[in-house]
């Protein structure tokens, strides 16, 4: 077979596979459909968080609770909880560098709790209708929408190769948007 005809044949697979494989439109008879409604959700969140992943692979597995697939977010959550208290315990030392350690402790723990402050926020950004879940989990409870939020933190980090960019974020979706939840008072 001469060059031209392997040139050709190269061409048009790749086009080919550009074309049936191409993850932003998908052919439905004449009708071209959108991404997935997934897809559409991390966009949003996205958007919601004021902060672009570069691969937004890691924040579809932060959505992705373990009850769905192995590849989760159980290790992004632990992750984004240390990133969370990290950046409460430094903007509190920095206000007041005398703060006892139990206060410190308390009020840390306090942003960081599964029942009040994760949960409020994660349902703020609306993360229950996001975070995919196995058909007999319950994606509105505390425990699965904070481990989505925390796990955004965890996602930022890793994306970012930086715990201050993760942090930073944090900041502004805890206490944005007309003030986080009640725990945003442990830090002022």
């Amino acid at each position: 077979m001469p060059l031209r005809s392997h040139l050709s044949v190269f061409f048009i697979s790749v086009a080919s596979a550009f074309v049936f494989c191409s993850p932003s439109t998908v052919s439905a008879g004449s009708q071209p459909l959108r991404s997935s409604s997934f897809s559409v959700a991390l966009e949003t969140l996205q958007k919601h968080i004021n902060y672009e992943f570069n691969n937004i692979g890691l924040l579809r597995r932060a959505m992705t609770h373990s009850s769905y697939s192995e590849e989760n977010n159980k290790a992004f959550s632990l992750l984004g909880e240390s990133i969370i208290e990290t950046t409460v315990s430094l903007r509190l030392l920095t206000k007041d560098v005398d703060i006892s350690s139990k206060d410190l402790s308390d009020r840390t723990s306090e942003v960081s709790k599964v029942d009040t402050s994760c949960a409020v926020d994660g349902t703020r950004l609306g993360l229950q209708n996001v975070v995919r879940v196995s058909s007999n989990t319950n994606s509105s409870t505390s425990s699965v929408v904070c481990g989505a939020f925390r796990s955004i933190f965890g996602a930022i980090a890793l994306d970012t190769g930086k715990v201050d960019d993760a942090g930073k974020v944090f900041l502004a979706v805890h206490g944005g948007a007309g003030g986080g939840s009640l725990s945003m008072d442990v830090m002022n």
